[in-house]
């Protein structure tokens, strides 16, 4: 649940630009640095917070960014001062770079060994749902009964959330100052730099198509279908993270390859075939299974890798992730730009033979063969 906030905080102005600017009379691109802002919030203090609260109980670094959201969408549905909500989306930002950097870790704490990898793709399960159900649903009700009473609603869902959090999630311990291992350490620990570049390549990847999608849509002759790709996206999203649920703990490294490979596979399709509807929903799907089931693979490795260092390695990740969300955007508006959206598939393409070739070679450390912890 706690994802499935993170998600839709940061997603929802995207289908209320319209809304936003004509309520706050600013344009729709003021409008959408509402999601630059949140961005930065999540890019600039995840790793400097996640260190800080280390020492902390779980427990409560967890209700801390929980109440977080709850504050920050709450100011964002009252304020009608543009700073003042460019102010608390950056604030909301904070809040999720600090609960993606625990989720990981504290799932994973929950369960034995063997079923730590099953227990990655239930906490994970939040940002497909979100993707798929979240967002086009916050926007449906953005256009009927306002953006704000929509943050409100956000809002909401995150006042349910803390007790449930205090009745039923098991509280841990932080680490021990003995146990600490400095953020230098981390992140030369063998194996932890191999995950983080598969991170890059792959989400720049993926963000590149997935923020120009509307884009890359009409140049398939599909302009008018875009909420029906985004649809069979998110529905093939969930099913990807059912079949990495299923994988990680047995065959992480065969399906972090074959994932690649698949995404792959769906971008030579959009470049050879982008004029057959059929081939562009067949290769949504492929490529919205194979995001599906990212989160879990590659949260899973970095963390397998980092060892006593995973909540700091997955601050990283969360750096690494929010990178990937800008760099997607400037890369592709500046493709979009030279070439036009027929570019993307090649570009895409690019991106994921390096991932491949990235994943290939680190199986010493990062990528396993055989079943983990084996």
């Amino acid at each position: 649940m706690t994802g499935f906030i993170c998600i839709v905080t940061e997603t929802l102005p995207a289908g209320l630009l319209p809304q936003i600017s004509d309520d706050m009379g600013i344009s729709p691109s003021m409008a959408g640095q509402t999601v630059t802002a949140y961005a930065f919030g999540s890019f600039l203090t995840a790793i400097p917070l996640t260190i800080a609260t280390r020492a902390w109980r779980r427990r409560s670094v967890l209700l801390l960014a929980i109440i977080g959201f709850l504050v920050f969408n709450s100011a964002t549905a009252l304020s009608s001062d543009y700073h003042l909500t460019m102010t608390a989306r950056f604030l909301a930002g904070v809040s999720a770079g600090l609960a993606w950097s625990l989720l990981a870790g504290y799932a994973r704490r929950m369960v034995e060994p063997h079923q730590q990898g099953k227990a990655m793709a239930v906490a994970m399960v939040g940002t497909p749902l979100a993707l798929s159900l979240g967002v086009p649903l916050g926007t449906w009700l953005g256009t009927a009964i306002g953006w704000r009473a929509t943050f409100g609603i956000a809002s909401a869902m995150t006042l349910a959330l803390v007790p449930w959090v205090l009745a039923k999630v098991p509280d841990f311990p932080g680490q021990a100052a003995r146990e600490r291992m400095p953020l230098r350490r981390v992140f030369t620990t063998p194996g932890v730099r191999p995950v983080l570049a598969v991170v890059l390549t792959w989400m720049l990847a993926h963000n590149l198509l997935y923020t120009y999608i509307a884009p890359f849509a009409t140049h398939a002759n599909l302009g008018a279908s875009v909420d029906l790709l985004l649809l069979t996206f998110g529905v093939a999203a969930l099913a990807g993270i059912s079949i990495a649920g299923k994988l990680v703990d047995g065959f992480l490294r065969r399906t972090v390859l074959a994932s690649l490979a698949a995404f792959a596979a769906a971008a030579l399709a959009f470049g050879l075939a982008a004029h057959w509807p059929a081939a562009v929903y067949a290769g949504t799907a492929l490529w919205g299974m194979t995001f599906g089931g990212a989160a879990t693979l590659l949260q899973t490795a970095l963390a397998d890798a980092a060892g006593d260092g995973a909540d700091v390695a997955q601050s990283m990740n969360v750096v690494v992730w929010n990178l990937a969300i800008a760099g997607g955007g400037l890369t592709g508006g500046a493709l979009l730009d030279i070439w036009g959206a027929g570019a993307f598939p090649w570009a895409v393409q690019s991106l994921l033979a390096a991932a491949l070739i990235i994943a290939w070679s680190a199986r010493a450390h990062a990528f396993r063969p055989g079943r983990r912890g084996a």
